[in-house]
């Protein structure tokens, strides 16, 4: 896995979750997810590309937080929306 440096690494800030629980708009809409993305820019808990809605893609391009770290246990990865890789 070739992790690529990022320009928009400079918008990762020490985030708390918003929605521990699971993707805030799934959980509103009572629609499954499959994972769990985490917002590194603001905390917005949101639902994987996999996940029927796909909230956490949603919420990078409609606010401009292009980055996120997974929010499954024992992950860790992080993945830039705009340029489509891992940071």
């Amino acid at each position: 896995m070739t992790v690529v440096s990022d320009p928009h690494v400079v918008m990762i800030r020490p985030v708390v979750p918003q929605s521990p629980d699971g993707c805030a708009e799934c959980l509103r809409l009572g629609s499954p997810w499959v994972h769990l993305r985490l917002c590194l820019t603001c905390g917005h808990v949101g639902c994987c590309d996999s996940s029927p809605m796909r909230h956490a893609r949603a919420h990078a391009h409609t606010v401009g937080h292009p980055i996120v770290q997974s929010f499954e246990p024992g992950e860790n990865w992080r993945w830039c929306y705009i340029d489509e890789t891992l940071v």
